[in-house]
């Protein structure tokens, strides 16, 4: 889809089909040119409500406000309502918050991620034919726009909203498509496209870093696991961040195996390696001035006579013991070891990890809202604030030392999973604390993306399915740190 700008009136540039946001039910507004056709239709342009008006070529899409999370919500909605049309292009003006040009750059990932769609599996595809989208930079408050800062915005819109749907496309894809080694496949091929360098280990060289919690997660797989490196390193970085992601490729539960029902979407659990993967695609394209690092652990948790047991006690690589207790919490099992090979391969200034890591932090907060851990409430409230300026839903929760207790082991030095069905999300969070370095433990948050990563039903700017929840967020987070070092 290709995007252009231009500083002509919407009235004087074409496109097969006029896209108009009404704002706060504003049909009094100049741009509502149709108020007694859309009265008649029952248009009250209420968040997400669309009325298309063939005769005029118009589609009017409702908004609640000028926030960039509506207009972005506005955009994706266009875009589903006008899948199936015969429309080519499109011609829209600007919104923006006060002339902040930001709420412009949500409209064009509004109408990317709104036009997403996963078809690999269909025999007939329904791909949208719309190529074109010109904008006016006529404003919807007569703001005058600059073009050079709008056209950075576009551009940056354009990359960041590709890297989310590189990142649903990832989670989408079948466990018999997307295994491990698949998945560091895809990891080298985007390196190479992006310039970034990347590093994979098998199996051989993750025994020899004694990554055998990792290993053992994967041991009943006909797939060999995988740790992936990815690294963006520009001259004279001032800031250096690590991303930590979860890539279980499918979660059977291993011997404690899961019902059917909750083995459907397993494919999933593969979210946070995706999302890191997505991330440093953008931080590349976008060219950051920060040094980034991206580790993925990519395992496939199955059953057979060599999978690892309930009762068994594992050796992390930083030489903690574990008792296991549940072979379906192994998610924290990947993350303790592939946590500690990235503090050791890199002194970082903050340490982020994503994981599809607990039911419990849906039962918490929700389908759509990520859970955000750590020791540190600054930076947890970095991570929030970002989520909501990128469009994304966040919350913290805190740490407790009475819920730190249920994950002690009378055999080891910590089990796997609590001995209390409350708290999961919690408890699982400072289960992974324990693998965070004494010198880093002010550095790390902890973001449990187990409800909005993949959700079976459109919802906002997000299609059935995989949404690339944690790209956009912390994207938005890299970039203010980015702007904190240029100053």
């Amino acid at each position: 889809m290709n995007f252009e700008l231009t500083v002509l009136p919407i009235a004087d540039i074409s496109g097969d089909v006029e896209v108009i946001i009404v704002v706060d039910e504003n049909l009094k507004h100049r741009f509502v040119q149709e108020k007694k056709l859309l009265k008649k239709a029952g248009f009250s342009s209420g968040q997400d409500e669309t009325c298309l008006l063939v005769e005029k070529n118009r589609l009017y899409v409702g908004a609640s406000s000028l926030e960039s999370q509506d207009i972005r919500r506005a955009a994706a909605n266009a875009m589903k309502a006008l899948k199936g049309t015969k429309y080519k292009s499109i011609k829209v003006a600007t919104y923006t918050n006060k002339g902040c040009t930001y709420t412009l750059r949500a409209m064009v990932e509004g109408f990317i991620l709104g036009e997403y769609s996963f078809e690999t599996y269909k025999s007939k595809k329904s791909k949208s034919k719309i190529k074109e989208i010109s904008i006016s930079l006529e404003e919807y408050n007569e703001e005058n726009i600059d073009i050079e800062k709008a056209s950075i915005e576009v551009h940056k819109a354009q990359i960041i909203a590709d890297a989310t749907n590189f990142t649903r496309d990832i989670v989408n894809t079948t466990p018999e498509d997307c295994y491990p080694e698949v998945m560091a496949n895809i990891a080298e091929g985007m390196a190479e496209d992006t310039g970034l360098s990347c590093k994979v280990l098998k199996p051989k060289q993750l025994r020899k870093e004694k990554m055998e919690t990792l290993l053992a997660v994967g041991r009943a797989s006909r797939h060999g696991s995988r740790v992936i490196h990815l690294t963006h390193k520009p001259k004279n970085a001032k800031v250096k961040v690590t991303l930590v992601g979860k890539g279980l490729t499918y979660d059977s539960g291993g011997l404690s195996l899961k019902p059917a029902d909750f083995m459907v979407t397993m494919k999933s659990d593969k979210s946070g390696g995706s999302a890191v993967m997505g991330i440093m695609k953008a931080v590349a394209e976008l060219d950051l001035p920060i040094e980034v690092h991206g580790f993925v652990g990519a395992v496939e948790n199955m059953i057979g006579g060599d999978a690892y047991k309930p009762d068994d006690v594992l050796t992390a690589k930083n030489g903690k013991t574990i008792e296991i207790r549940n072979t379906d919490a192994e998610g924290r099992l990947v993350l303790a070891d592939v946590l500690c090979y990235a503090q050791q391969e890199v002194n970082a200034d903050y340490l982020f990890d994503f994981a599809t890591l607990t039911g419990a932090s849906v039962v918490a907060v929700g389908h759509y809202t990520s859970s955000i851990m750590g020791n540190n409430k600054e930076v947890q409230k970095l991570v929030v604030d970002s989520a909501h300026n990128a469009g994304e839903l966040a919350t913290a929760l805190d740490f407790n030392n009475y819920l730190k207790k249920t994950i002690k082991s009378e055999i080891a030095d910590i089990c796997n999973i609590s001995n209390t069905r409350y708290g999961g999300a919690i408890t699982a969070g400072q289960f992974l604390s324990e693998f965070i370095e004494k010198k880093n433990a002010d550095k790390w948050a902890h973001i449990d993306i187990a409800g909005p990563a993949f959700v079976e039903h459109a919802w906002g700017e997000n299609p059935h399915g995989a949404s690339g929840a944690g790209v956009r967020m912390m994207v938005k987070l890299l970039e203010k740190l980015s702007s904190k070092n240029n100053h």
